[in-house]
């Protein structure tokens, strides 16, 4: 129905995660709406990115200078270590603002059913990290899906016996939300998760 070159962008555009047909079509025509300069732009970026930006080697976050600007601020509290699965993750919990220590990104969560077993994450590297450095709290800061719990078991059993303290965010009710809207799981966990006033 429409031109090579465009199926071929459209088709390209589907490939990304979350983009369907309908939407790869909508950002196509996007694409061929917008001035030269803007393509042009866009071009740049995503060769840049794929280009310049790598994994920590410390903490494995995305990043464009290495070790990565986490990791080289004196400044941060270097008693503590946040453990989460993805980079975008940890950028959440930046923008809190609440958290000021270190991370370590595992690269996923323990997913059998994806074929992602611990062999998969950078558990390794943690464990290396654990024995190097003097961390006197770990934060598991895994999604309370099936696969973030399961990691976070398995974490539990590996970091328990090396005498650190462990704690994990709490889950419960969003900041704004309606009670009624929650579901169980979610009523659940905010109530484990509730301390005193």
């Amino acid at each position: 129905m429409y031109a090579e070159t465009l199926t071929k962008l459209i088709d390209e555009l589907k490939k990304l995660p979350g983009i369907g047909p309908k939407s790869a079509q909508r950002l196509a025509f996007y694409i061929l709406q917008s001035s030269a300069g803007d393509v042009e732009k866009l071009v740049v970026a995503i060769t840049e990115a794929k280009g310049k930006l790598t994994h920590c080697s410390v903490c494995f976050n995305i990043t464009d200078m290495n070790p990565c600007k986490i990791c080289e601020n004196s400044s941060r509290d270097h008693s503590s270590l946040c453990i989460v699965a993805e980079p975008k993750d940890l950028v959440a919990i930046e923008r809190s603002g609440e958290y000021k220590g270190k991370y370590h990104v595992l690269g996923g969560r323990i997913s059998p059913l994806d074929g992602l077993g611990p062999e998969n994450l950078r558990i390794k590297e943690l464990l290396e990290r654990l024995a190097k450095d003097n961390f006197t709290e770990i934060i598991l800061a895994n999604s309370p899906t099936a696969e973030g719990e399961a990691t976070n078991i398995y974490l539990t059993r590996l970091i328990r016996p090396l005498g650190i303290k462990l704690t994990r965010v709490a889950y419960g009710l969003p900041v704004g939300a309606d009670m009624d809207y929650a579901d169980e799981a979610t009523m659940s966990k905010a109530f484990e998760g509730r301390r005193e006033v």
